[in-house]
């Protein structure tokens, strides 16, 4: 069953862990860190992959190197809510690329926002020129990253 809880053996958690620190390690690999067998190893992957518990890899880049020198959390909150603005919201949000991650909050906000941006300019642009431009939002508060004392970390398993 895809996306329930599974039960995870020492061996699973250890064999996750390290995939979070290198999603490239090969069955040879985590044999070699498990104490297990390639095929062993390989075995243990498929389930968790075909269960759901690894969901994908992907390559993690260094923002700096690509000139996003700006990050920050931006917090909107709606003026007006209902299916369709929550929509019009989640669409706006999905389609712009500067927009990393986004949850939905209790609270005073509706939304948090992390965002990446090349300067301050652009990051200006998209709250005023995007965010505050549309007509669901009322208000939108934002914080700009000064560093990054811990970077985003494995899940704790």
């Amino acid at each position: 069953m895809r996306n329930s809880r599974m039960k995870l053996d020492e061996t699973d958690k250890r064999l996750l862990a390290a995939l979070q620190r290198n999603g490239q390690l090969t069955a040879q690999d985590l044999g070699e860190h498990l104490n297990l067998s390639p095929s062993q190893a390989g075995r243990r992957r498929q389930r968790l992959e075909a269960a759901g518990v690894i969901a994908n890899y992907a390559a993690r880049l260094d923002p700096e190197a690509l000139g996003l020198d700006v990050q920050a959390f931006v917090q909107v909150q709606l003026g007006t809510h209902g299916a369709k603005p929550a929509q019009d919201i989640a669409r706006l949000i999905a389609n712009r690329p500067e927009i990393t991650s986004a949850w939905t909050m209790t609270g005073e906000a509706d939304y948090l926002l992390r965002v990446w941006a090349e300067d301050l300019k652009t990051l200006h642009s998209l709250i005023h020129d995007v965010l505050l431009a549309h007509p669901a939002v009322a208000r939108v508060q934002s914080q700009i990253v000064l560093d990054q004392i811990k970077r985003d970390a494995p899940l704790p398993l």
